[in-house]
């Protein structure tokens, strides 16, 4: 089915959303509050940066997972064999930023933090009662506090032609955190798997916003809202020569919130990056 676009100052925006992230996963709206004008300018900005050279002078550290990650270590998704065609750039407040990008990347990280509360108070409010019994805490308060939220800078570079046979800017994959929230992209790609086993177009619209839901919220909510597959599809013709570029921030509980009787966000967490292959 269409992922529909909800307008956020609609009486029962809340309503229509979360019943959009049940059905598909995936949540639409425009009329937003996050400034169009502040993506516009990280995009340049962080486009900029990758274009440059400092980039090799915040390589990632093993440890922190804050920093630069090239296109030679990026992920590789969970069952493919090769690495996604992208480059990116982990964003913590606490973490290495350049200098000249830290005010709007923080700036959008404060903003994007405050929406995302505002969204998981909707997905408790219309989650079924015997779901909502079963989230430990409130789910805006998992993140409260949180040093783990990560705000990812992605860019796709343009297409050599030379790629490995399957490789995609990003193989079929599920978020592993909360929620996502995610500005639309430059150019477009971006296709969920749908129930029926059929890729659709997320609405792309510049100005909308795309949120979707994580691994840790499906455990959370035991299945209710699931987490489904999505990835970035390779462009063909023109776009083939252009970079995308791309800025979700995952919502990430505090370390020590329980998911449910199996895992901790923590435990959660660090079982899936050794499984992406970034920490070992």
């Amino acid at each position: 089915m269409p992922i529909p676009v909800v307008d956020y100052l609609a009486p029962d925006a809340a309503e229509q959303f979360t019943r959009s992230l049940h059905e598909t996963g995936f949540g639409v709206l425009k009329h937003h509050p996050i400034p169009q004008a502040l993506v516009e300018q990280i995009y340049a900005e962080w486009l900029a940066f990758f274009n440059g050279d400092d980039k090799r002078n915040f390589a990632f550290s093993k440890e922190t997972q804050d920093g630069y990650f090239s296109t030679e270590i990026s992920e590789t998704a969970k069952g493919f064999a090769q690495k996604d065609i992208k480059e990116y750039f982990h964003i913590y407040p606490w973490g290495r930023i350049p200098d000249a990008l830290r005010g709007n990347a923080l700036r959008y990280y404060d903003l994007a933090n405050a929406l995302a509360a505002e969204l998981l108070g909707w997905v408790q409010q219309y989650s079924p009662a015997e779901v909502s019994a079963k989230y430990r805490e409130p789910l805006s308060n998992m993140i409260h506090d949180s040093r783990q939220t990560l705000l990812r800078v992605l860019r796709y570079p343009p297409l050599t032609g030379h790629e490995p046979p399957g490789a995609l800017r990003a193989a079929p994959h599920g978020d592993i955190n909360l929620l996502t929230i995610l500005p639309a992209a430059n150019e477009p790609g971006l296709q969920v798997l749908d129930k029926q086993g059929q890729w659709i177009d997320v609405p792309c619209d510049f100005g909308l916003l795309i949120v979707n839901i994580g691994d840790m919220l499906e455990e959370a909510s035991s299945g209710y809202y699931p987490s489904t597959q999505h990835r970035v599809v390779n462009p063909t013709g023109e776009g083939a020569r252009k970079s995308r570029v791309s800025l979700p921030l995952f919502l990430h509980p505090r370390p020590e919130v329980v998911l449910s009787d199996r895992y901790t966000a923590d435990t959660y967490l660090n079982e899936r990056l050794r499984e992406l292959g970034v920490k070992t």
